[in-house]
């Protein structure tokens, strides 16, 4: 894996501060169908009122279309679908082709599978059968900051599974840092595979899984399921709980939208915020739709 960017900014006023201020394109949730992902993307374009966020080669591959956008994987790109490895390279390649923090990767709670396998070890699943040298690569790209943890929008905050109380999106992302480095020290050190656990306790507000099953109100900002979400919580565009279209509770918006509509012909869907809101834009089987969240 190789995500070759040099910038992962926290927030847009980096963009701000350089005159620019792009769409931000989310998505959540992909979990290795392809398919579905490339319909997400391709959704932008099929709308009228926006220009293409990716176009088709020949060879059927997506590239970074050259507009003024960002795109946020915002978590679990991996694990339940076949096609794990095509979709990362889909990232990889998009973040080649973009310029510098204009394609941000957020870990979920599959990426964290990746990063502490022992902890989950669920049977058959791409992020904890993962082959050394990508699990590796994961660590390392945490260390880099190339895989953080949040986004601070225009209005909304980006996180994989969100919080009830405001969070200092920079803080967060250097704590992932600082665990990723650890991680990598431990690799390289030849104490990974029996220590890396140890790492947990001292980033729960990231890593916490809210109890024995996970999922619970205390839990972390890759864990906590929708459903707990207060109406008065910061405005936030999370994923992690699956939901059949965009949906909002309050101030927060859940787009883990793309397992609940495998198989039908359109449903997948991305979030675009702009300066002045925030939109649903929705692939359907002849084209897509806009609609408010």
């Amino acid at each position: 894996m190789d995500l070759a960017v040099d910038v992962t900014p926290s927030g847009i006023e980096w963009f701000r501060e350089r005159g620019e201020a792009p769409a931000i394109v989310s998505v959540s949730d992909v979990h290795g169908y392809l398919k579905a992902a490339r319909n997400a993307l391709t959704a932008v374009g099929d709308a009228e009122a926006f220009p293409p966020l990716v176009t088709l080669d020949d060879d059927g591959r997506l590239h970074w279309a050259g507009n003024d956008y960002m795109l946020v994987i915002n978590g679990d790109l991996i694990d339940r679908g076949d096609r794990n490895r095509e979709c990362l390279a889909l990232v990889e390649r998009l973040a080649a082709e973009a310029p510098d923090g204009r394609v941000r990767y957020h870990l979920g709670n599959h990426e964290m599978a990746a990063l502490f396998p022992d902890r989950f070890r669920w049977p058959g699943v791409y992020s904890v059968e993962m082959d050394d040298d990508v699990r590796r690569s994961f660590l390392e790209h945490v260390a880099d900051g190339r895989i953080a943890v949040g986004f601070d929008g225009y209005e909304y905050a980006y996180s994989h599974a969100g919080a009830n109380d405001s969070f200092d999106t920079k803080a967060v992302n250097g704590r992932a840092r600082d665990a990723g480095r650890r991680l990598v020290e431990m690799w390289r050190d030849g104490r990974y595979e029996t220590n890396h656990l140890d790492v947990l306790p001292e980033y729960q507000r990231i890593f916490g899984v809210g109890g024995e099953f996970g999922r619970g109100p205390s839990a972390g900002l890759l864990w906590m399921d929708f459903k707990h979400m207060e109406p008065d919580a910061p405005p936030q565009v999370v994923g992690h709980s699956r939901q059949q279209r965009p949906t909002r509770t309050g101030n927060v918006v859940c787009e883990n939208v793309i397992r609940d509509n495998l198989g039908l012909p359109g449903g997948e869907a991305v979030l675009i915020e702009q300066p002045d809101g925030i939109v649903a834009v929705t692939k359907t089987s002849d084209g897509a739709t806009v609609t408010e969240v």
